[in-house]
């Protein structure tokens, strides 16, 4: 019908404001966390962005019911202050009918949110946590940190006295322990990091290379105007051995293993893996909450403030219903009914309710009798 697709259409017009608006606020709030690895550890802008929408799935799969209900209560108080739900309620439109658009674009948000919690999120999160491993302790970035031993591996270690705002690196110190059968030690009045493909290297310029024969002690004195060091042998010193929930997918969660994690967490990844199937309802529970509420008895064209604020105060309970009943559900997996009912049941009772209701107009004020004051 193209009343359905009007509605909809405007749905999801507010929606999409609404989800870019919460987005760009939780965006801006996380990303503070993050800043020292721009200030302290020379990230580029375009990495630290990249890093940041990295997190982006996570953050959508919050949002969108959120901003479907947000969308839906404003669509529909707008109708219902220009008299529109009048007129379709004249065509012979029952507060089912009014509702059909709304639920068509909550079951779609409910579809990209299961797209989210089922791939997109353990896709995106692994490789965020990835990232930051990387950062953290990758020799491109450890490097860069000034007035610190920075040990990469078990053999190798780098200290830099400065670093310039162009790139170059000032009193480099290199521990080369690599070759069994000599100790490297190289001094450097400045130098450069440079990659040469995948691997860095250290480029010196100015300094001396001094090597001791583990075996005899002798030491070799090498004075070099430049001279480069390879550090890719370095890249698989530090590895990640821990994945945290969100990188693991579903079924990785209801089926946890000692492989995973400990025996004393399973409780607790189960209970993740069910909210993963929970959560994408709230995209459909929470607007037909807010559908019931705006469409139930009389329609006033008088303010709404009281319908929107049950409204609001209805979400946050079916949404603490269903937090607290996962966090309930990870000490006693007996209830986890509580934590798929918290969602699923207020879907059954508002269709129901839809159903069954009318939508009545506002009553004309009755014509007084002839004769007596109006």
């Amino acid at each position: 019908m193209k009343i359905d697709r009007y509605v909809i259409r405007q749905i999801v017009a507010a929606m999409i404001i609404v989800v870019v608006s919460l987005t760009c606020v939780i965006w801006l709030s996380q990303s503070l966390r993050f800043i020292d690895m721009i200030v302290n550890r020379g990230l580029p802008l375009a990495t630290f962005i990249y890093f940041t929408v990295l997190l982006m799935p996570t953050w959508l799969s919050l949002v969108l019911p959120i901003a479907c209900f947000a969308a839906t209560m404003f669509v529909y108080n707008r109708m219902a202050s220009d008299r529109e739900l009048v007129v379709l309620t004249a065509s012979g439109l029952g507060p089912l009918g009014l509702a059909r658009p709304a639920i068509v674009v909550g079951l779609v948000v409910t579809l990209l949110g299961y797209l989210l919690s089922l791939y997109l999120i353990p896709v995106s999160y692994r490789g965020f946590k990835e990232l930051q491993f990387q950062i953290r302790h990758n020799y491109t970035n450890v490097l860069l940190r000034e007035g610190v031993f920075n040990s990469m591996g078990n053999d190798v270690t780098v200290f830099v006295r400065a670093r310039q705002p162009d790139g170059e690196l000032s009193g480099i110190i290199v521990q080369d322990d690599r070759d069994e059968k000599e100790s490297i030690t190289l001094l450097a009045e400045r130098g450069a990091l440079i990659l040469d493909g995948s691997d860095p290297k250290v480029l010196m310029v100015n300094g001396n290379r001094q090597s001791r024969d583990n075996a005899t002690g002798r030491i070799n004195i090498l004075y070099f105007d430049r001279y480069t060091v390879d550090l890719g042998g370095i890249r698989e010193a530090v590895q990640r051995t821990v994945r945290d929930q969100n990188e693991l997918f579903v079924d990785e969660l209801l089926n946890p293993t000692e492989q995973i994690t400990e025996p004393r967490n399973f409780d607790k990844y189960m209970a993740e893996g069910h909210s993963r199937l929970v959560t994408p309802l709230l995209g459909l529970s929470l607007p037909l909450i807010g559908l019931v509420i705006i469409l139930k008895g009389e329609f006033s064209r008088r303010g709404q403030t009281i319908r929107l604020i049950v409204a609001i105060l209805l979400v946050g309970l079916v949404q603490a219903a269903v937090l607290g009943s996962k966090y309930a559900a990870a000490k006693q997996l007996g209830l986890l009914p509580l934590m798929y009912g918290s969602a699923i049941m207020p879907i059954f009772v508002c269709l129901a309710i839809l159903a069954r209701q009318k939508l009545r107009r506002p009553q004309a004020a009755e014509k007084p009798p002839e004769g007596t004051p109006a």
